[in-house]
């Protein structure tokens, strides 16, 4: 049972907390207890939900997100998968009821990501649009849903702008994420952006949507007339600049440092300053 556990990667789901703290940083006084809930069911139960079945029509026999050596894939681990997918929309309908479509609808698309009659994950441009829509704009919309706000305000450029600029973000992390596992997911036949792009490719690809995201963002900032937010923003995204360049400097010297040590530290980099960012903001 504790590999099944495993597999689940809780911690790896903590890598996509940027999307939940940026979501909350729109608001101007986000209920703390809500906040609390709402941050528990999405990185507790959804998001390892989403791994686990992952990790379930995978079996990876090498590194995966999260875990350098994940154990064999056992019987105890579709059950898991099963019981936090029924945690997760309890859990939601308990904060809003309607929030638990929300979150049963996520949880069906990710699931299209890996199972093996749909497969997303073997089209490169459709799993990449799909994953980055749903992990960033929908879920950053879903987490203002679950902070109470009505239908009318989720649609308002306020909120609808740094939604979008949530999925540029993730399309400049995402093919990070794959850089290291090419010769695997070519055995498996699985066409993913990273490797059609190829390691030099990814990180070009990943620079002008992380661009992107920046413009974005900071337009925002603007257009709000939060002028502190965009200091606090370049400030803590200093970090994952000076890393990203010399990461990918060092890739065009030598292709092994494209592995799965640099890539979990990008995440965690990333993960750590933007969060600081948005949480720093929220309390700003």
């Amino acid at each position: 049972m504790f590999d099944a556990l495993k597999l689940m990667r809780i911690p790896f789901s903590i890598f996509l907390m940027p999307v939940f703290w940026f979501s909350l940083s729109n608001l101007e006084s986000p209920n703390v207890l809500k906040g609390l809930h709402l941050f528990l069911m999405i990185h507790l139960f959804v998001y390892p939900a989403s791994n686990g079945y992952n990790s379930y029509f995978d079996r990876d026999e090498g590194s995966i997100g999260g875990l350098e050596s994940p154990p064999k894939v056992n019987s105890y681990l579709f059950p898991m998968v099963v019981a936090f997918d029924l945690i997760a929309i309890l859990y939601a309908a308990w904060i809003r009821p309607e929030l638990a479509v929300w979150i049963g609808l996520y949880l069906l698309v990710s699931k299209a990501y890996s199972y093996d009659k749909i497969r997303l994950k073997r089209r490169a441009i459709t799993s990449t649009l799909v994953v980055t829509f749903f992990q960033g704009c929908f879920m950053f919309l879903a987490t203002l849903y679950g902070m109470g706000l009505s239908y009318e305000a989720l649609l308002s450029a306020k909120h609808l702008l740094p939604a979008f600029c949530s999925s540029l973000f993730l399309l400049g992390s995402y093919p990070l994420t794959q850089i290291y596992q090419h010769q695997e997911d070519a055995q498996r036949g699985d066409r993913t952006l990273s490797l059609k792009l190829g390691i030099k490719g990814t990180f070009q690809f990943s620079r002008v949507f992380f661009g992107l995201g920046a413009i974005v963002l900071i337009s925002h900032y603007l257009l709000e007339e939060e002028k502190a937010h965009v200091l606090i923003f370049l400030l803590f995204g200093l970090p994952i600049l000076f890393y990203f360049e010399n990461w990918a400097k060092r890739c065009r010297q030598k292709a092994e440092f494209a592995n799965y040590k640099n890539a979990m530290r990008m995440n965690q980099i990333s993960s750590l300053s933007l969060s600081a960012a948005f949480i720093f903001m929220i309390f700003y």
